[in-house]
């Protein structure tokens, strides 16, 4: 589709370096933000066990032990959910979200934006906010959770966290990184139980020095927890 986009003279619009590039923020966004989620939530629930019983919990009473969590399971899985959104409110992948330039003067809370301003938003100054969040930095999903048990979503329209940004500028795979987060953390959690390494009683969740990245890799014991029976067809499938 990129490569066929023309003007109305037959002309083509993008050239090979800015296509290159285009594919290469799609990989990036596809790839590495839901893991980045999955791996920071991780590191989070290993220091507060209360959250993966609360987990399992939940999973064991949606889907069960005796078959994998599927996509149709998603819409009931609000603690799972409410675990990633929270990953993306402490742990952006990224410290602003691609840059976006005013096409008029305008004003938003406040502030007086020239037209053709450069705009980007700080990630971890929105989701770290104590003005808005209560203990900023307490890796804590019960504060997604709404009383209506309505489902938990991962962008904020109110942008107090900047997941997969909004408006007409917003991600286009909004659904599609929903859908691989939640199921790349709910198949680790139902498949496997974790645990710390021997000697190591608390894991210290610390971004690089150049970047919002865990400084090291997770490093955790995981021991299956379903029958034997469900690997084999799974790896058969």
């Amino acid at each position: 589709m990129l490569i066929t986009l023309k003007d109305d003279e037959g002309n083509t619009l993008l050239t090979a370096e800015e296509i290159k590039s285009l594919v290469l923020e799609i990989t990036v966004a596809t790839v590495d933000n839901p893991s980045n989620a999955v791996e920071w939530a991780l590191d989070e629930m290993l220091n507060q066990p209360h959250i993966f019983v609360k987990a399992l919990q939940e999973l064991d009473e949606v889907v069960g032990k005796d078959r994998f969590v599927q996509e149709s399971d998603m819409s009931n899985l609000h603690y799972i959910r409410a675990c990633i959104k929270e990953s993306l409110r402490i742990h952006p992948f990224a410290p602003f979200n691609l840059p976006h330039v005013s096409t008029r003067d305008t004003t938003v809370a406040g502030y007086f934006i020239p037209k053709g301003s450069h705009v980007l938003l700080s990630r971890p100054g929105l989701g770290r906010n104590p003005r808005i969040w209560d203990d900023p930095l307490l890796f804590k999903p019960e504060r997604h959770l709404k009383d209506d048990k309505s489902q938990v979503i991962l962008n904020d329209p109110d942008l107090r966290i900047f997941s997969f940004s909004i408006g007409r500028r917003g991600c286009a795979g909004v659904n599609l990184g929903t859908t691989v987060s939640v199921m790349l953390l709910a198949r680790l959690l139902q498949a496997f139980t974790w645990s710390p390494p021997p000697n190591t009683p608390y894991i210290k969740c610390v971004e690089g020095a150049s970047e919002m990245l865990p400084s090291k890799p997770l490093l955790a014991f995981a021991t299956p927890r379903l029958d034997e029976k469900m690997y084999y067809s799974l790896f058969q499938n």
